[in-house]
């Protein structure tokens, strides 16, 4: 019987190729996204090619100790790693072959693996797992980790608990204005639905809240009504923007722009099944899981290029719900248990250490 499906993310480098390496590797659960097991390690004195290699190779190792029988997608954005190990590249350099050799092995004892390039800003946790690494190496340390976050341990105690000195990045989520969408109680997800005045009003309401509260960046879904609130925000505090395509709301696809009750009356079916599963998407649609997946994306994308700051975050309903489940390590189903206000401000916190504390959610003083 095929076992479950995994995907491996992996990433090496070095500084100054040759020079102190490192690489990064993490399996996640291909279906729910959920990160199952994560390693990195400084390897000395070394190559791009080699720390990519090594990578792909813990990764694989790595995919094998939590199913041998797994089908395996691995992503990587090394794309000499990817077209060799496809067999679509000859090896030629002394270094790669036994290198190679051994992650073939690795990849015959499981189920089946393929290979995939991605670009390098969607390997930003491997990517990051590797800087750790050559950070490591460049300190002259023997240095490692090793995470398997599915085994039934403690999450980590967040930092104001443990009594450690660590500074968190701190994101600051809030939900654009009103729309006539929201007034109307209709779904909105990535059309170019626009702010009303009120909502407009909200914009600016919030920006006077936020103007003290040293915000970094400010980064925003693409989409007009989040880029309009962005915008008063950072007339206000002027903090720069930067749009982030992953923190867009969900695709309804055919729902779009009905209410809550003509989707039950016209698709109850497919509602149903939607309200149970988050792997199941509108018609023509986009499901949870596959938000989830861009969210998480995003989430690491920020926490590299933003690390201890505090970055505001203007998006949707769906995107902050999601940033809260994963700080909280809650299931999916909490998504259904939860609502947001137009214009409310949430909190989190991010530990270097992997913990998150959500400290404010749902808030709305700014707009009484």
């Amino acid at each position: 019987m095929a076992g479950r499906k995994l995907v491996v993310e992996a990433d090496g480098g070095s500084r100054g190729n040759p020079g102190p390496a490192g690489y990064g590797a993490l399996v996640r659960d291909a279906l729910t996204g959920e990160v199952l097991a994560e390693v990195a390690e400084s390897i000395g004195h070394a190559t791009n090619n080699v720390a990519e290699y090594r990578g792909l190779i813990a990764g694989l190792r790595a995919a094998a100790g939590i199913d041998s029988s797994a089908r395996v997608e691995v992503r990587m954005d090394s794309k000499l790693v990817v077209e060799q190990m496809s067999g679509r590249w000859k090896i030629k350099h002394p270094d790669m072959i036994p290198l190679a050799l051994e992650a073939r092995e690795l990849a015959s004892a499981l189920g089946s693996v393929t290979y995939g390039w991605i670009p390098r800003n969607r390997n930003a946790h491997a990517d990051r797992l590797a800087n750790e690494a050559m950070d490591a190496a460049a300190r002259g340390e023997d240095w490692s980790r090793t995470a398997e976050p599915q085994d039934p341990k403690p999450a980590p105690a967040p930092a104001a608990w443990s009594g450690a000195a660590m500074k968190p990045t701190r994101t600051l989520l809030l939900r654009h204005g009103e729309t006539t969408m929201s007034v109307e109680g209709r779904w909105a997800g990535i059309g170019p639905v626009q702010l009303t005045e009120n909502g407009l009003a909200q914009a600016r309401a919030a920006a006077v809240a936020l103007k003290d509260r040293d915000i970094d960046a400010i980064v925003t879904s693409p989409l007009a009504r989040c880029k309009a609130t962005a915008a008063e925000i950072a007339a206000t505090t002027g903090a720069e923007v930067r749009v982030e395509d992953g923190l867009r709301e969900t695709d309804f696809g055919d729902w779009e722009g009905h209410t809550y009750r003509e989707v039950m009356e016209r698709w109850p079916a497919e509602n149903q099944a939607w309200l149970s599963d988050p792997s199941v998407a509108p018609p023509n649609g986009e499901s949870f899981l596959a938000v989830q997946r861009r969210v998480r994306t995003a989430l690491d994308k920020l926490k590299v290029r933003h690390r201890h700051q505090t970055v505001l975050v203007v998006s949707h309903v769906t995107p902050i719900k999601l940033l809260v489940v994963e700080a909280l390590g809650a299931p999916m189903s909490a998504l259904y248990r939860m609502h947001l206000n137009v214009s409310s401000l949430s909190s989190i916190d991010w530990y270097d250490d992997g913990a998150a504390t959500l400290r404010a959610f749902n808030d709305t003083n700014h707009l009484s």
